[in-house]
């Protein structure tokens, strides 16, 4: 079965806008799966529609074989949704906020609270939940919506910008807490704008651009479709002129960094080999930037 089956949708809005053209997609049940696009490609659109906060045009969305419009109580009890926007109730405390949602679901307070206490411990806000979520952080924020996402324990997890603000410490125990998160049977489909965000966690990628889902595969797959790479070269010592290294790109950053482009699959014994015939030691070596990020900027030829 799948999790989210979109067939032939499309979204044309009052002014003559098409959002989406003929837009197909399956996510697996069980999947970690990346919905990528430049600004302006649909993806917020598409979004909206299954949510439910967008009317589509044409074509169908199923969760778990639930037809949204159909039966829209049932298909949503299995999605849970964290979007961009704060939209909480900036005056109740946080426990309040996952005890009332919970509420919406049918869920009995002693079984909520359980959850809600839960959910505030694994996402690091326990000490603050008697707070007013207005004087949260960004970041915290951020966890507070995971959290009221989960209360309903939902199937199907759609994070739309889920760690946009947070630092680099607090990601990184998200990105913990999702993939324990999606290996005990939660989908999860995952909107970025750091590349290395998806490509640390997602097993596939969908990229959407124009309207249209131009790749739908294995995020292996993808990647193995880069057919250069680059990297950091630290030096010892300073440097001061670069030999000519082959058919290998060569770009000085400082006089202690450069950065080498190759085709990919090459040996890089030779680089060395040239580099200590000319005085150069190196200190260390490291890939630059995220190898999604190339690709997807190949592909839709502008930037997130």
């Amino acid at each position: 079965m799948n999790a989210l089956t979109i067939e032939s949708l499309e979204k044309i809005y009052q002014n003559g806008t098409i959002a989406l053209k003929n837009v197909s997609l399956k996510v697996d049940d069980g999947d970690f799966f990346a919905l990528l696009g430049p600004n302006g490609a649909g993806k917020s659109t598409l979004i909206g529609i299954i949510s439910s906060l967008v009317t589509k045009t044409s074509g169908r969305v199923s969760i778990f074989d639930i037809n949204i419009n159909e039966s829209f109580g049932l298909a949503r009890s299995m999605l849970g949704i964290v979007p961009q926007e704060v939209n909480f109730n900036q005056f109740e405390t946080l426990d309040e906020i996952l005890i009332n949602q919970a509420g919406y679901y049918g869920i009995p307070r002693k079984e909520a609270t359980e959850k809600s206490n839960y959910l505030l411990k694994k996402l690091k806000l326990w000490k603050q939940r008697k707070d007013i979520s207005r004087t949260l952080s960004g970041g915290m924020k951020r966890r507070l919506m995971i959290a009221r996402a989960l209360i309903h324990d939902p199937k199907l997890l759609l994070l739309d910008e889920p760690t946009a603000g947070v630092d680099i410490e607090i990601r990184k125990t998200m990105w913990d807490f999702f993939k324990t998160l999606n290996s005990s049977g939660t989908t999860i489909i995952l909107t970025t704008h750091y590349l290395e965000e998806a490509e640390h966690l997602c097993n596939r990628v969908g990229i959407i651009d124009g309207g249209s889902i131009i790749v739908d595969t294995s995020m292996t797959e993808l990647l193995s479709k880069r057919n250069s790479e680059s990297f950091i070269l630290d030096c010892a010592e300073k440097y001061t002129d670069l030999p000519e290294l082959g058919s290998a790109s060569v770009l000085a950053i400082d006089d202690l960094r450069f950065e080498i482009t190759v085709e990919k699959g090459t040996d890089l014994n030779g680089i060395f080999k040239e580099l200590s015939k000319s005085g150069i030691d190196i200190k260390s070596m490291r890939n630059k930037g995220n190898r999604l990020e190339t690709l997807f900027l190949d592909l839709t030829g502008s930037y997130e």
